[in-house]
């Protein structure tokens, strides 16, 4: 199937605010010290890194980027910690606040330990929903760059505001709550949409979604009743098995070979869960151990965006990103006529799904960069090229 027409869509370089600078910061052999004392990360740049792990300032971003740094950890990948460095780097270089304490000056002055959290801010699109990603570690450390930097980066991409908690290992639930807090709070200089957000964990991380996703611990940790429960709970590799009626709509994923966490631990929780009517969806790839993070590479590679859809089912709103419509088209592309909240791709009202209403779709939002690479065709389907510009596409049917 050849379709050509519709002329020549400019293209922006810039996306959920990534600058065009070709100059970037780090490498695999930038040191740790480099970027602590890199001006864009100020006075928080150690908190990029463990602060209760060993991590020294000669240590290069290719030797942190190791399951010796990150204990219990699989599929760390130097050339994301690069990106997640750079990216943030180019942000705030950009004018962007990357860096956020969640408590005040007055409570860190009461308690030091404080000073050891604050939400690192991948910023999506102006007004989009948030999601809180929390890294595991044990409740020894937070494994941040591979646990829930590589989350909040992906997700921001698509344009969601995403936001990694830096959190204290021994008082890790009421950290999260005062994180959710700290958005609802600064919602409106934040530019978040604070309905039907998410909550996102890996292992010790997961413990704490699943525990903030239930609507009785949030109010009792935050004391509050103004704060809505979590639109959705997204947990990777964790032996969580407790199950009330007021737990949040939950995804998990894990590795049958997760030696920490069983993946029948997950599954059964989920169809407990399912039992209340809670809205359910599990994943367990075989043969994966625990901590594979965001699954680059594995057969895991592309949770993140069944994550994000489950995510987009529990809203009633229909308040999705720009940058989520190249997953709209793609669903064009499969014959899927409508996307996640039943939207018509019939653009024109000609009672056909066709090349003119892909165009109308692309015209529309026209300053978004279609990702090179889609990352969720279903098996039975192949793709030889897909060209964007001037609307020409070159397919290959299933």
């Amino acid at each position: 199937m050849v379709l050509t027409s519709c002329g020549v869509i400019p293209e922006t370089s810039q996306q959920a605010g990534i600058s065009d600078k070709s100059d970037k910061f780090a490498d695999v052999n930038t040191t740790v010290g480099e970027v602590i004392s890199n001006p864009a990360f100020k006075d928080f740049g150690r908190l990029l890194f463990p602060v209760d792990r060993t991590v020294t300032d000669d240590m290069t971003l290719a030797e942190i980027s190791t399951s010796r740094v990150y204990t219990w950890y699989n599929n760390i990948q130097s050339d994301k910690t690069v990106e997640i460095i750079n990216t943030l780097a180019e942000r705030a270089g950009n004018g962007q606040q990357i860096f956020y304490p969640i408590y005040s000056e007055e409570e860190m002055q009461a308690d030091e330990s404080k000073r050891d959290t604050g939400l690192f801010f991948f910023k999506g699109e102006s007004g989009a929903k948030f999601s809180i990603m929390n890294a595991g570690g044990g409740f020894a450390y937070v494994g941040a760059m591979h646990d829930s930097f590589p989350h909040a980066l992906e997700v921001s991409k698509m344009g969601y505001n995403a936001f990694a908690l830096i959190y204290r290992p021994d008082d890790p639930y009421n950290d999260l709550a005062k994180a959710i807090e700290f958005i609802y709070d600064h919602a409106e200089e934040l530019e978040v949409d604070t309905e039907y957000y998410s909550l996102w964990g890996g292992s010790a991380g997961a413990r704490m979604v699943a525990t903030l996703g239930n609507a009785d611990n949030l109010s009792a940790l935050t004391q509050r009743n103004d704060i809505q429960q979590a639109g959705a709970v997204i947990m990777q590799y964790t032996g969580y098995n407790s199950v009330f009626s007021g737990d949040a709509p939950t995804y998990a994923c894990v590795g049958t070979s997760d030696g920490i966490a069983n993946y029948r631990t997950m599954q059964n929780r989920l169809e407990m869960l399912e039992s209340y009517g809670i809205p359910t969806e599990f994943h367990a790839y075989d043969g994966l151990p625990h901590g594979f993070g965001i699954g680059t590479g594995t057969d895991a590679d592309g949770w993140i965006y069944d994550a994000v859809s489950f995510w987009e089912n529990q809203m009633s709103d229909n308040n999705i990103p720009r940058n989520r419509q190249p997953a709209n088209l793609q669903d064009f592309l499969l014959v899927r006529t409508t996307n996640v909240h039943g939207n018509d791709y019939d653009s024109d009202g000609d009672g056909m799904y066709d090349v003119f209403d892909l165009c109308l779709l692309r015209k529309k939002f026209i300053n978004n960069t279609v990702p090179d690479k889609i990352n969720e065709i279903p098996q039975g389907y192949s793709m030889s090229r897909v060209r964007y510009k001037n609307c020409t596409m070159i397919l290959t049917n299933p």
